[in-house]
Parts: structure tokens; sequence; C-alpha cells
């Protein structure tokens, strides 16, 4: 019993002993316990904000889908509007090609009845012009004028 190994056991015994009259090892459990629940609870809200992260994102990335869908929808309306309005402008502008075309003919159309009239008008009077100057050298006296005056009456109600 002398030597310093028994003492140094017979120190840690009574050192162990007195640890566990005073319930060392059941707080040394507790706080294990406690640890152990505090990383269980951590790791279940990690989990959890993964799983609402994920939530989330796949929220967010159907979102996207539906604004790239609803993207292409306004691009296609928009493509399909500027087709209709073009093709209503060219409508349009054969429209009142054709209108001016009709106008142009009809102007075309009243300018030669116009020279038609005016070149019978012309006509009618060198005509008239050439009777009176013929009738006048080969007829003479009163039947000459009044043969005269009757055939220029005539000549001039025909073509007018």
């Amino acid at each position: 019993m002398q030597e310093a190994e028994t003492w140094v056991a017979i120190g840690f015994l009574c050192f162990l002993g007195l640890l566990a009259y005073l319930g060392v090892h059941r707080r040394l459990i507790e706080a294990i316990d406690a640890r152990q629940a505090r990383i269980r609870s951590e790791l279940d809200e990690a989990r959890r904000l993964r799983e609402e992260a994920q939530a989330l994102l796949a929220e967010f990335e159907r979102k996207g889908r539906e604004a790239e869908d609803e993207a292409a929808a306004i691009i296609a309306s928009a493509r399909a509007e500027a087709e209709r309005i073009a093709a209503e402008a060219k409508s349009r502008m054969e429209d009142f090609i054709a209108r001016r075309t009709k106008m142009a003919e009809a102007k075309i159309a009243q300018a030669e009845a116009q020279a038609l009239a005016d070149v019978r008008s012309t006509a009618a009077d060198a005509a008239v012009a050439a009777a009176e100057r013929i009738l006048a050298n080969t007829a003479r006296g009163k039947v000459a004028e009044d043969l005269l005056a009757k055939g220029i009456e005539d000549v001039k109600k025909t073509f007018n």
C-alpha cells in the first residue's frame, strides 16, 4: 500500500465516486442529449428551409415559364395584328388606286367627249362657212340670201 500507483488508483476511484454521488454523469448525459436535440432541430429546420426553397424555386420556374408563354402569346398576337393591319392597308391602297384610276378614266372620257364636241363644233362652223362661201359664189339675189340663211339655220340645228 505504499506504492504511489495504489494511492492514485484509490484517489481516482474516490473522485469517480464523488462525481457519481454528485450526479455529474446525469448532467453530462443531459447536456449531450440537449445538444443532440438542438442539432436534430437545426437539421429539421434546415430540411424544412430546403424544402421551402425548392418549392419557391419550382414556383418561380413555373411563373417564369408562364411569363415566357405569355410573352410568346403577346408576340404572336402582335404579329397577327401587324399582318392584319398590313393587309388592311394594302386593301385600302388598292381601293384608293382603283378609285383614282376610275376618276382618271372618267376625266379622260370627259376630255374625249369635250374634244369630240369641239371638233364637231369646229367642223360645223367650217362647213357653215364653206357652204356660205359656195352659195354666195353660186347663188345671187334674194333667193340666194333666203337659201343661205335657211341652210345656215339647218346646219346649226343639226350639229349643235
